[in-house]
């Protein structure tokens, strides 16, 4: 994949589309492109917070708990990783190539400030917490409405 197409990944995640296409070609740039092989994870849950991945291709789990329980899958044009990074706070969950994954790693000291650059990116990045906020609290639900019916 050539720079140009993986920018045009990057304009497709939200959280990019309103940033400057110029800008979007340094952050390729200065992002590190990584193959995982099946099995293989991005980080643990406790990392510290360092990078930020965009799936180019592939699929990863999402695993949290000690029994490292599968809570969902993201594919190509997704962004995971960005939240303990912006919090500064250690990872919540792990993250696990589902069969071979290419990913851009992008550096906490890249991403940081593209947010106080691009306000919209902030916002981008609330709409997405309050997403996977309330698709949390719809499975917490459902498996309480689950345990009732036992």
């Amino acid at each position: 994949m050539s720079l140009v197409e993986e920018v045009d990944v990057i304009k497709r995640i939200p959280l990019f589309s309103k940033v400057d296409p110029a800008r979007l070609k340094l952050l390729a740039f200065a992002s590190e492109r990584l193959t995982f092989d099946d099995g293989r994870f991005f980080f643990r849950s406790g990392d510290e917070g360092d990078s930020a991945y965009i799936i180019l291709e592939g699929e990863a789990e999402i695993l949290v708990g000690e029994e490292e329980a599968v809570v969902a899958k993201l594919g190509a044009n997704e962004l995971i990783g960005e939240i303990a990074m912006i919090c500064n706070k250690p990872r919540t969950a792990s993250v696990r190539a589902k069969g071979e994954v290419t990913a851009l790693r992008i550096p906490k000291d890249v991403f940081m400030p593209m947010l106080t650059e691009f306000p919209g990116m902030a916002l981008e990045i609330t709409i997405e917490l309050a997403n996977r906020l309330e698709r949390t609290t719809q499975q917490l639900v459902e498996r309480t409405m689950e345990g009732t019916e036992q």
